[in-house]
């Protein structure tokens, strides 16, 4: 993979003007060769994912608000692992999901040996336990232009002081597109589900190809994604939910009512936000 030169060890000499921050090459296996990214040392203020997505374009950085959450665990502590990461574009949305699907929708009786649905069913009479494929691009047109949209969310999230995210700070990534970001940092955060977030990224960019998907914060192990097209439906919603379940199960099975329909319509129908957490 062609990559460009990281401008992070010294943004002054590409003209780029910088708060006080950090630059962060700590990762699991010790210090990377260069930084991974860089975040602020204070809290981002509203116009800051706008500001840098003009600024940093330009040089191959994207912006992302990264948040220490309840535990305040801030990149530093995050346990990055880019030398466990592959290529993003080496691997296929359908199949990566189709794969997650599998694992956590069915599983085998130890006892018989059986392919048993999720909810406890013979998997092979339950067609609705067959993975339905990827959801069709929504029919409504996006009514703004997907950057808009995440810069609206990374400014509500930064005005909004007693949310729980209060406080995320703006950060700059060496990446291309924002569905990479998290490869690009080597990001462990859905380690439990998946090893390689690489896989996980090229879900994000095809949700960015249908959906005007744009990854909006990252902390330790959540991610909010900001949505441009979301689904107007209520069969286009469930059949998204289906992709959110395969993506990240925590969403579902640790979240009442565990229920996809249920979430179809809470979390994906006309959402311009969407939230995960991986246990």
């Amino acid at each position: 993979m062609a990559t460009l030169p990281n401008p992070l060890p010294d943004p002054a000499a590409s003209g780029l003007d910088l708060p006080p921050g950090s630059l962060v090459d700590a990762t699991l296996d010790g210090p990377w060769h260069e930084p991974l990214l860089w975040y602020a040392d204070g809290p981002a203020a509203p116009r800051d994912w706008a500001d840098l997505r003009a600024a940093g374009r330009r040089l191959g950085l994207l912006p992302v608000l990264v948040t220490g959450g309840h535990r305040d665990q801030w990149p530093e502590d995050w346990d990055l692992c880019p030398d466990h990461t592959s290529y993003p574009g080496d691997h296929d949305a359908e199949e990566v999901l189709a794969g997650y699907w599998a694992d956590n929708v069915e599983y085998v009786d130890e006892e018989t040996g059986d392919a048993v649905a999720a909810d406890g069913t013979d998997a092979a009479d339950d067609d609705t336990d067959t993975w339905p494929g990827l959801a069709p691009v929504p029919a409504r047109e996006a009514a703004e232009d997907a950057d808009t949209v995440a810069a609206g969310l990374a400014g509500v999230i930064a005005a909004d002081a007693d949310d729980s995210l209060g406080g995320a700070r703006i950060a700059l990534v060496p990446a291309r597109r924002s569905a990479d970001i998290p490869a690009a940092i080597g990001w462990s955060g859905p380690m439990n589900h998946e090893n390689d977030v690489a896989r996980l990224c090229a879900v994000l960019r095809s949700w960015e190809d249908r959906y005007d998907a744009r990854v909006v914060v990252l902390g330790f192990d959540t991610m909010i994604v900001s949505v441009g097209r979301p689904p107007a439906t209520i069969e286009e919603a469930r059949a998204l939910a289906a992709e959110h379940y395969a993506f990240c199960p925590d969403n579902i099975d640790q979240a009442p009512p565990h229920d996809l329909d249920a979430y179809a319509e809470k979390a994906v129908l006309n959402q311009e936000a969407w939230s995960f957490w991986w246990d």
